[in-house]
Order: C-alpha cells, then structure tokens, then sequence
C-alpha cells in the first residue's frame, strides 16, 4: 500500500494577516470563511474529496482516537487519529508543536499526532501507537515522521520545565544556542519511538521559529496553524 504524507506552509491561501495566508485552523479567530476555502483547496490539491481529511479538536492531551469514515466536523478532545481506511486523511494542526506522522504500510494503518510540550509528556504518541496496534498494525513495521517544530535551539523553557519534561521524555531536555535551558521535543520523540520497537524515524529539521513559511505561535503569538496530512491511496 502507498503511504502519502504532505506538510503544508503558509503561502497561498485566502485568509489575511496575521493568519495569512494559508491557514488550517478553525480554532484561532480567523474568517471562517477563509479557513473554509483553504481547507477546500488542500483537499482538491491532494486529490482527496471534499470530506476525506479528518480534523481534531487538539486539547494538548494523550487521547488517540480510531476513525473509520469521513466526520462532518472535528474529533473532539483528542489528539491523535488513527485510520486503516483507505483514501481517508488523518490531519494535525501546529504551529510550533511536533506533528507527528505514523503508517504501517503493510496493515494501511496510519496516524497523526499532535505532539506539543504537555501532549509529549504525557504520552501522545505511545497512545498513538497503542491504537494503530489496535486497528492492525504492527510495531515492527511501523514508519515515523516528526515534521517541523520549534528546535532545541530556540526553545527556551524554565529549567525546572526542562528538567520535568525530561524526567518524563528522555533525551528531550537541552541547552539552546543562549546557553538557556530549552527543550528538543522532536529528539525526546525519537528516543520515545525507538524505545517503542519503531525502526524507521525520519526527521524534517525545519524549525518553526526560525522558517517563515510556517507558522510559529511563539514568533508571532496570534497565527495560523499548518497541516501534517496522511492517508493510504485507494486502490
């Protein structure tokens, strides 16, 4: 089976500053309008029917939740999906949070997650895993994609944060490019991945802060929401 898996930018879209312009968000007080037309767009662009992208209602939790057809509106209070339909698209939202993509190739089982600092250490993404294992796919088996997000770099966090996340996400605490305390979430995932059995991890390094074809709350508070999408094709 193919796997898809696009990330969005912000380029292109119908909504204005400061969401502009290619923003996916429902939730972030742009023009439900624009939101509407940049959705449409997405799915055309993708080739997908206007229904066949599923949203979640992303509350920063460790809920996964399996889908098995199109939803008129979002999945609520959760924050992962997981689908082994094909031609269904799974989708999460971030704008300096880890997205995180997931498939079984064999099973046609994929997932996304949205992985920020309070998702990532409660366990998003193990809860993720859990589920696809639940729908049929198998550890083993399983391809990983952490997509752009803020970098250790940048992040600067309390240390008393740093130092809980770690505790909690190994191998996510770090020092940025100040010498202040910061947090790497995308290296803490993969450690959490790699424990987990899942051997193929693949890593956009873009980071959000620093990349303005994304978008990113913490350079620009009020913001858009960029998309990580996948699906298996139909047959």
């Amino acid at each position: 089976m193919r796997v898809r898996r696009v990330i969005t930018t912000r380029d292109g879209g119908a909504s204005r500053a400061p969401y502009d312009s290619f923003n996916l968000g429902d939730h972030v007080g742009d023009e439900s309008a624009a939101v509407g037309t940049n959705r449409a767009r997405l799915t055309s662009e993708l080739g997908l029917g206007a229904d066949r992208v599923v949203w979640m209602e992303q509350v920063h939790g460790r809920t996964a939740s399996v889908v098995s057809g199109p939803r008129s509106g979002p999945v609520p209070a959760t924050d992962a999906l997981v689908t082994a339909q094909p031609g269904l698209a799974v989708a999460a939202l971030v704008a300096d949070c880890v997205p995180v993509l997931l498939a079984d190739p064999v099973a046609g089982v994929v997932a996304a997650a949205h992985a920020g600092r309070v998702g990532a250490r409660v366990g998003v993404v193990p809860a993720a895993l859990a589920a696809m294992r639940t729908a049929g796919a198998e550890l083993a088996r399983v391809e990983a994609l952490l997509g752009p997000s803020i970098c250790g770099a940048c992040y600067e966090v309390p240390a008393e944060m740093r130092d809980d996340v770690e505790a909690r996400l190994p191998g996510s605490g770090c020092t940025t490019r100040n010498g202040s305390p910061g947090l790497d979430l995308r290296a803490g995932l993969w450690h959490e991945l790699t424990a987990a059995g899942v051997a193929k991890i693949g890593v956009d390094p873009r980071c959000t802060l620093e990349e303005r074809s994304l978008f990113s709350h913490r350079r620009e508070g009020t913001t858009g929401r960029f998309a990580a999408v996948t699906w298996v094709e139909a047959a």
